[in-house]
């Protein structure tokens, strides 16, 4: 299946789907593109409609579980799934939801919604503002976030470059790095995986972090020692993890 639309006004992009592949490409222009294939009777069974400045792609017939929309009954993981492909212009918003599925972004948005209980979830470009992200099981691979970001994982990595605003992770299992923050807060807990956290050249450090069985180290000086910025930004850091490593270092 395949539809394309003219979209000049678009602001948001949705996808919902129970298992497959989610793929999402902004581009410049003012076209939009759906493909959908896999499974005859999903293909037959998934809607795809632009109401308005949101353009819509979703699996019909489900149920909530774990606050996340799957299909009961049509399909089974092992065996059938559903291949998603958008294009859509650059800076739009983008609400991912799947039961089973990576989900790859490629380009630029202006948000990021994600919600899966399987799978992996990349983003090749920035997101302008903020990005909330739930996984149950699968690696966040980021690039660059403007505004805040939230994460909940219960098992797999989260990374990101750099974060313009604050940032929230929850992790049970899995390895979390962010790559640079300039101001804002940082909220970062893991039960089990190494948290480590850059601080950008100029930015100073307020830092509370804890490890029962892990290292704690930093690269970068407190505020309010000799060391520090005289006129830099600071930022605030709460950090805790029972098994791992917690280390601030100075980002490139």
């Amino acid at each position: 299946m395949e539809q394309r639309f003219q979209t000049p006004g678009l602001r948001r992009v949705e996808v919902s789907i129970p298992a497959g592949d989610v793929k999402i490409d902004t581009v410049d222009g003012d076209e939009s593109l759906v493909v959908v294939d896999g499974d005859e009777r999903l293909v037959e069974n998934t809607h795809v409609e632009l109401r308005g400045d949101t353009l819509s792609v979703e699996f019909e017939g489900k149920r909530n579980l774990f606050g996340i929309s799957i299909a009961i009954g049509d399909f089974s993981f092992g065996g059938r799934s559903l291949n998603v492909r958008v294009q859509v212009p650059l800076g739009v918003e983008a609400a991912l939801t799947t039961a089973a599925a990576d989900m790859t972004v490629r380009g630029n948005l202006a948000a990021l919604e994600a919600k899966t209980a399987s799978g992996d979830v990349f983003v090749i470009g920035d997101v302008e503002g903020s990005a909330v992200v739930k996984t149950v099981s699968g690696d966040l691979v980021l690039n660059g976030v403007g505004g805040e970001l939230r994460v909940q994982s219960v098992s797999g990595d989260v990374t990101t470059a750099a974060v313009g605003g604050s940032v929230v992770v929850k992790s049970v299992s899995g390895d979390v790095r962010i790559g640079a923050l300039r101001d804002g807060h940082a909220s970062l807990q893991s039960v089990s995986g190494d948290i480590e956290i850059g601080v950008a050249p100029g930015t100073n450090l307020d830092v509370d972090a804890g490890s029962v069985s892990g290292d704690l180290s930093s690269e970068v000086p407190l505020a309010g020692t000799p060391e520090a910025a005289a006129d830099g930004p600071t930022v605030v850091v709460r950090g805790k993890t029972v098994s791992g490593d917690f280390k601030v270092f100075r980002a490139a």
